[in-house]
């Protein structure tokens, strides 16, 4: 009975942890006694003396045994209470020991289960062989085993069966439609670790699964030669298992939002694929599958299987158990490995879809890959199903990334995947150095001598362009490019406060708002720092005359010829794609000041070398540096 085994758990719970708990009391009081013996002073030992002098020593004697028995008096008195705690330490472990006999019973390897029936192991030995199972009525049967054996040995000969249908119930085999036959094997070895099969096959789409229903796939299994129609007479369900599960799955489906030319309004031939905006699903079918027998699962604890597994296991049908009445037996475990189906190569399936191919890789696969792959794909699955319901985003991201990570492994070269992962941490490093030293050399920084505070702006402005971008195409760009790109804007913008300082002041007047930010200069500047805000000017103002004219012809082709999701798109990708394509035209302010100025001004040359950022200063040694100049940078 159920009770009774809950019942069983529960005395072994509570007597284990009572049981150490006060076996570790009785340690420390005993162990506190025989400090106290230890601690009491003995009586020092007298030499023996002449005869003569017998009853000087005598007196000593008598003096000495005296002090040391009122010390050992005082100290037994002194500790009489840590005595009488001792005494009822063990006082207390015997009453309770007591208790526990009484109330829950002898402790030992039975279960007395319901009264007048006769006791059984408890489920903690080997589960014997199938063919060794007790046929007779079992007294403590539990619905739900507890551990779970193989039913058919290793190295079986197995014949499978696999019919697909848009129904979960299957009539008998010889009233369904051969056409739906998708695979049949005869002879797979159960643990032949070479024997791997490729098959290849189609079949035409039902008309219900055409209109959102679900394909199933049924799995027919046995031992070869067995019948495997559970609706035959001479079908055994010892020899052959079936179960069906279905092979196309409920998924988020991708709102299509079409862009269009902002002048003429008409669509774009190629739709952009936009996040859908509310929980819409579809039924997606992919046509590979990998099927793999998992001969080395064993012995297994099925109350605490991991779910993704557990749904994996079918139990015997019978419901046979050993003569505990808690153990079991499962047929071979059938993986359907999901785990490398990629979204992208799904088909969704609707009434435009006549007929699938399908290619199965039926093989044996070890126990601890077979858990790896379930679980991963399970927890990846939860986390769609959760973010497409509208749901708080898991920890783990809605699996896009991961999916990313899969095309990866799966569509690239080993080599160039190799040399893109060494790549990816030299740059992650490589960026880190560079932050560091860019903020080691700005802090460091007593002056603004070629320094071009126009350039360090437009650098902020160019890079919240870039972040801006890149949120509005957000869907494929990782949350780590998001984080260093956030960074470089804070970072250029704290170089301004070093530079300059950024002040609110009243507008002029007639101004459309009432204030204004304006930047001022942290000191009285010097004779070059005056130079160097001089050159910044003019040379801000020959590149206005080339940028601008860029831009615009650059938005005018993009107005006209490209197709935008929205007004804000096309200012975002136009300016972002002026970036891209005129930025080098930043470093023309920075040279400029550097050779009008003619020295050689200190810049951050390790964050240059690790980020190669757009620079904010030039350093060039100039050949008619004069004597001015040197002492300066002396």
């Amino acid at each position: 009975m159920p009770y009774d085994s809950v019942l069983l758990v529960s005395r072994s719970i509570i007597v284990q942890a009572l049981s150490a708990k006060t076996t570790f009391l009785i340690f420390v009081y005993l162990a506190r006694i025989l400090a106290l013996s230890a601690q009491i002073p003995r009586m020092p030992t007298q030499a023996v003396q002449p005869g003569d002098a017998g009853d000087q020593q005598g007196g000593l004697s008598v003096r000495a045994g005296h002090s040391a028995f009122l010390a050992l008096h005082s100290m037994l008195t002194n500790r009489q209470s840590t005595v009488k705690s001792a005494l009822q330490g063990i006082a207390v472990f015997m009453a309770v020991q007591f208790a526990i006999s009484q109330f829950f019973g002898n402790k030992g390897a039975t279960n007395t289960g319901t009264p007048g029936s006769p006791a059984v192991p408890i489920a903690n030995g080997p589960i014997p062989a199938w063919d060794d199972r007790p046929h007779d009525a079992i007294a403590n049967y539990n619905p739900i085993p507890q551990n779970i054996a193989p039913i058919w040995p290793l190295n079986s000969s197995l014949d499978i069966s696999i019919y697909v249908s848009p129904s979960v119930v299957m009539p008998a085999l010889s009233r369904v439609d051969p056409a739906t036959l998708v695979l049949k094997e005869e002879g797979f070895g159960l643990g032949n670790w070479k024997d791997t099969r490729q098959i290849d096959t189609t079949f035409k789409v039902p008309n219900e699964v055409q209109n959102n229903g679900t394909l199933y796939g049924h799995f027919y299994i046995g031992l070869h030669g067995s019948v495997l129609d559970p609706t035959a007479k001479s079908y055994s369900s010892e020899k052959a298992y079936y179960y069906a599960r279905p092979l196309s799955l409920l998924m988020p489906k991708k709102k299509i939002k079409k862009t269009k030319n902002l002048l003429s309004g008409s669509n774009d031939t190629e739709p952009a694929i936009e996040a859908p905006k509310g929980p819409q699903y579809g039924l997606y079918y992919h046509p590979n599958f990998t099927m793999a027998f998992v001969p080395d699962s064993g012995a297994q604890t099925y109350v605490g299987m991991h779910p993704a597994v557990r749904q994996h296991v079918q139990l015997e049908k019978t419901g046979a158990r050993d003569v505990s009445g808690q153990n079991g037996w499962y047929y071979p475990i059938l993986f359907v490995n999901t785990f490398w189906q990629l979204r992208d190569h799904m088909t969704e399936l609707n009434t435009t879809v006549q007929e699938l191919p399908l290619h199965v890789t039926l093989t044996n696969m070890n126990n601890w890959k077979m858990t790896l792959y379930a679980s991963i794909d399970e927890g990846m699955k939860q986390n769609q199903r959760q973010a497409a319901s509208g749901g708080p985003m898991p920890a783990g991201g809605d699996g896009s990334e991961f999916e990313e990570f899969k095309r990866v492994l799966v569509d690239t070269n080993i080599y160039l995947l190799s040399t893109t992962a060494i790549v990816s941490v030299l740059h992650m490093i490589f960026e880190m150095l560079a932050f560091k030293s860019d903020i080691s050399h700005w802090r460091n920084k007593k002056d603004n001598v070629g320094i071009s505070v126009r350039t360090i702006l437009a650098n902020v402005f160019m890079q919240t362009i870039i972040f801006l971008y890149l949120m509005d195409n957000s869907e494929g760009t990782s949350w780590m490019i998001l984080f260093g790109q956030g960074m470089g804007i804070l970072l250029e913008a704290w170089k301004i406060t070093k530079t300059v300082d950024v002040r609110v002041r009243a507008a002029d007047e007639g101004s459309m708002l009432p204030y204004k930010i304006t930047f001022e200069d942290k000191h009285k500047l010097s004779e070059t720092e005056e130079k160097t805000k001089e050159y910044d000017e003019i040379a801000f103002r020959y590149l206005y005359v080339v940028a601008i004219p860029l831009l615009g012809a650059y938005a005018v082709y993009s107005l006209v010829y490209d197709t935008h999701k929205s007004w804000y798109s096309f200012v975002i990708t136009t300016l972002v794609g002026s970036v891209y394509a005129y930025g080098f035209l930043m470093m023309v302010p920075s040279l400029y000041i550097n050779y009008r100025l003619k020295v050689d001004i200190p810049a951050p040359t390790n964050s240059m070398s690790f980020a190669n950022p757009v620079p904010e200063r030039c350093t060039h040694a100039w050949p008619d540096n004069d004597v001015q100049d040197a002492e300066y940078l002396h």
